[in-house]
């Protein structure tokens, strides 16, 4: 993951659940939003559930920087919930993440 030190860092993190795990996940996830909104450097963090795609997630997250973001990552509480999700959905965490890289085009 790329060093921001000094700008925020934008996450998309895709997953999808397992078969008939669905509903299960989408409860799982709403309640991990609101603890990771008030970790320390949390600028944004919103759940979505793909149109037409029941079942495959996308989280969107901001973080003030890389080292909150890193803080969040390997909070207790987060180490907590790893294997409950991986129960829930397919493949891994890692595979559904994203990094973004903003960029303006030139006036």
């Amino acid at each position: 993951m790329n060093d921001t030190k000094n700008r925020y860092v934008t996450v998309l993190w895709e997953a999808r659940a397992k078969a008939g795990r669905e509903a299960e996940m989408k409860a799982f996830m709403a309640a991990a939003v609101t603890p990771s909104r008030n970790d320390a450097g949390n600028i944004d963090y919103e759940a979505h559930e793909v149109v037409g795609q029941p079942g495959t997630f996308i989280i969107y997250e901001r973080w003030e920087n890389r080292d909150a973001l890193d803080r969040h990552l390997n909070a207790p509480r987060m180490q907590e919930l790893v294997p409950q999700l991986l129960e829930l959905m397919e493949g891994s965490i890692e595979e559904g993440i994203r990094l973004l890289q903003r960029f303006r085009p030139a006036q």
